[in-house]
């Protein structure tokens, strides 16, 4: 048996199978958090079997042990809250979906210790229970910091897990707009190379046969003379994945500077947007799915390009700037 004490940020009684497994896994089945975040409290003494703490992860669950496992309350995050405008699409007790814009980065770091997604994140959201211990937003997934569009986010350690979970199984959905240089000849097709760290550049990614599997579906929106608007779906998550994969196939993303030629449209930004965002919310179980509008810059790109007449897929001319305001999805 284990207990959640009183003092701790929930209390609750839940039952661990006493079958020889780790100790560390079963507090992770048990109560909803990562092995990783068990093994945190148990090196800094929240867990005693039989009044004894207990602070091996790899020791073993036995029948008719009393197990306590002690959750402290989420110490402030090191990251300080900040007034900046950010637009919350949805959030309630145990997520929120936010539209990130061009230019924010994420997290702090070194040379971006505020300003930062995550410090508008504790300024704007409700109810934050904490991730990890510390009373701060989990980030799902990460945007570059030159892509604009969905981000989700949990707030706590159960919505974290499964989340993470829905992302590495894949159940979670995740479409771009991308607006790449030169024009595809097929109206679809699916990238499938593995993506590692570049070892002449280490700053870069790039495509390596060493490298994680990375999987890269397309679908062209539009066709202009120089540029073709993309809808993009990836199957998994690698850093700079959308942009190392239209660079391999001679298409790179318009306005990059890591990755583009530096011989496409003229555009203000990196040229892509996270769209859609589609996944099954982790306490009632349905199925949510939110869309992003296109930032301006999609449609005034066309102009700056030159772009002139286009062509669809089904057949249906117009400009750039009119095929993003008609085709949204």
């Amino acid at each position: 048996m284990t207990q959640m004490m009183p003092d701790a940020l929930e209390s609750r009684t839940i039952s661990i199978p006493g079958d020889g497994r780790r100790l560390d896994v079963a507090l992770s089945e048990a109560a909803g958090l990562t092995r990783s975040r068990v093994a945190a409290l148990m090196a800094d003494g929240n867990v005693t079997v039989d009044g004894k703490v207990e602070t091996k992860s790899g020791a073993k669950a036995k029948q008719g042990q009393i197990v306590i496992l002690t959750i402290p309350a989420p110490k402030p995050a090191v990251p300080v809250a900040q007034e900046i405008p950010l637009t919350i699409l949805y959030q309630d007790d145990d997520l929120a979906v936010v539209l990130k814009p061009c230019g924010m980065v994420v997290h702090p770091a070194a040379g971006n210790e505020d300003g930062t997604l995550v410090n508008a994140l504790l300024h704007h959201l409700d109810h934050l229970s904490g991730i990890g211990g510390e009373l701060r937003p989990g980030i799902v997934h990460r945007l570059d910091k030159d892509t604009s569009g969905l981000l989700l986010v949990a707030k706590n350690d159960q919505s974290q897990l499964a989340l993470s979970r829905q992302l590495q199984e894949r159940q979670m959905e995740k479409h771009y707009r991308a607006l790449v240089e030169g024009n595809l000849r097929e109206d679809s097709g699916r990238i499938d190379q593995p993506i590692a760290r570049s070892k002449k550049d280490r700053k870069k990614m790039a495509i390596d046969p060493e490298g994680r599997p990375s999987i890269t579906d397309w679908t062209v929106l539009a066709r202009g003379r120089n540029v073709t608007l993309l809808d993009v779906h990836i199957l998994t998550g690698r850093t700079h994945q959308i942009r190392v994969h239209m660079k391999s196939i001679g298409h790179p993303v318009c306005g990059d500077p890591i990755y583009g030629s530096g011989k496409g449209a003229k555009v203000p930004r990196l040229m892509l947007h996270a769209y859609t965002l589609a996944f099954t919310h982790p306490r009632t179980g349905e199925r949510m799915t939110f869309t992003a509008p296109l930032p301006e810059e999609f449609g005034a790109a066309g102009e700056r390009g030159g772009m002139g007449e286009i062509t669809f897929p089904h057949g249906k001319p117009g400009t750039l700037h009119r095929a993003v305001i008609l085709f949204p999805s």
